[in-house]
């Protein structure tokens, strides 16, 4: 649906050219909930407005359902900017305004008849759970009311693509994932492209479909999340997962200089997070295992897991090891032989 090739946003600071983005591709399907994640200053800002042309690109193309928006007409733009939504870190609301307002105001924009506009904001506040509060001001709301005015404002215009930008970063973790939630729902409900920029892992894993990691202008790595959660390939990455407190830390090791026997981190997806595989491997195989550390979890839908492991046994048996991990699903990383 959404395709960026061979993007390049050059800003000029007195006589230099700083590249915000730099030979970005990718590619965004229709009806998925798309992630883009990276520290401060990495162009996720920039890259997630070059989609609406808020901001147009130094180089490169932006297509749309094959068109390339950056040679649209200003009335082309206009028409296409109706077909795409945004959600505001800070909410950007009319303080003024009441939320019935607010959500209203694209759609008075845009030359809606005013009894049209007011039944389709009904219908979105009742989308987001606040139609008791269509007379309520801002200052009223809580942040996380104030974000699902600020989502109802964003689907006012029925749009075919919706854009989040950090749209969870101002609100408390229990609120966050509400908002996550409700975003979730959204996509299933109205079958909405999304695309969400965040620096928290975490946000990623409770909605997004697929990921793309930026780092300095450049996409480093892209892939589904649970691909990218489990058996990250760049550095970027491992240290966001890191931070993030998602990729079990490093404690093991000191565990493991006490323990002998190779060491293995197995990962799991779906229905072999729950299986009593451990126990079946230790009993066909005559293996002793040892857990070192693990963890579960879900990544939108799927459970998954990981687990480090010391495995002792003879030759033969530790050779039996890996084709049973492989028939079962489970993905096995040798630590130490």
């Amino acid at each position: 649906m959404i395709d960026l090739e061979n993007i390049r946003k050059t800003y000029q600071s007195g006589d230099r050219a700083i590249d915000a983005l730099a030979d970005v591709s990718l590619s965004i399907r229709e009806g998925e909930v798309f992630g883009i994640i990276g520290r401060s200053g990495a162009g996720k800002s920039t890259l997630i407005r070059l989609l609406n042309l808020l901001e147009r690109p130094t180089e490169g193309q932006v297509r749309v359902d094959g068109e390339d928006i950056t040679r649209y007409s200003d009335a082309q733009l206009r028409e296409y900017r109706r077909t795409v939504g945004m959600v505001f870190q800070h909410f950007n609301l009319l303080r003024s305004r009441t939320v019935m307002d607010n959500v209203c105001f694209p759609l008075r924009l845009s030359g809606t008849p005013r009894a049209v506009r007011d039944t389709r904001a009904r219908e979105m506040l009742d989308l987001v759970g606040l139609t008791d509060h269509a007379d309520q001001y801002p200052s009223q709301l809580s942040g996380g009311q104030q974000q699902r005015v600020g989502i109802a404002r964003a689907l006012a215009s029925a749009p075919r693509i919706l854009l989040c930008d950090e749209a969870t970063s101002a609100l408390d973790p229990e609120t966050t994932q509400s908002i996550l939630r409700l975003l979730g729902d959204i996509n299933q409900r109205l079958g909405l492209t999304i695309v969400l920029i965040t620096h928290s892992m975490d946000v990623i894993r409770a909605v997004c479909d697929r990921v793309a990691v930026i780092e300095r202008g450049h996409i480093v790595e892209t892939g589904q999340v649970l691909d990218v959660f489990l058996h990250p390939q760049h550095d970027a990455t491992r240290a966001l997962l890191s931070e993030s407190g998602l990729d079990g830390g490093e404690g093991w090791r000191a565990l493991a200089e006490g323990v002998g026997g190779r060491l293995v981190k197995l990962s799991f997806r779906g229905e072999a997070t729950g299986s009593p595989l451990l126990s079946h491997l230790s009993r066909n195989l005559h293996l002793d295992l040892s857990i070192l550390q693990g963890s579960v979890g879900r990544i939108k839908d799927t459970p998954y897991g990981q687990l480090v492991v010391a495995v002792e046994g003879s030759v033969a048996d530790l050779a039996a090891l890996e084709p049973a991990l492989a028939s079962a699903g489970v993905h096995y990383e040798v630590l130490r032989p």
